[in-house]
């Protein structure tokens, strides 16, 4: 093989590379214009903006995993009270979910 075969073969090696990411550049221009118009379409028009929209639900916090309620316990000892428990489980506390926490009393038959 002589110089100029390897020029050759040089040159369309480069040539084959380039198309490639000119083609991939080209797909992916595509991909955001149709991501753009489907994000326009979904997007309220100004007189839908304008009207009041229905209450949303209440959402938990982050992480959270629903609604807890108390009976007869302070919220301090209820978050003590979780943090023992995530502790001895060796679990984070988003992971646990409590639905009530009740203190109970020595002398309570419930």
């Amino acid at each position: 093989m002589g110089f100029s075969d390897a020029l050759l073969y040089s040159l369309a090696g480069m040539l084959v590379v380039f198309f490639a990411l000119v083609l991939l550049m080209v797909i992916i221009k595509v991909m955001i214009a149709v991501g753009d118009r489907r994000q326009k379409q979904t997007a309220p028009t100004p007189a839908e903006a304008l009207e009041p929209a229905a209450a949303p639900a209440p959402v938990p916090a982050p992480g959270s995993a629903g609604e807890l309620k108390l009976y007869d316990t302070d919220p301090r000892t209820a978050a003590m009270l979780m943090a023992i428990v995530a502790d001895e489980l060796q679990l984070p506390l988003n992971e646990l979910r409590f639905l009530s926490i009740r203190e109970v009393k020595e002398n309570d038959p419930t």
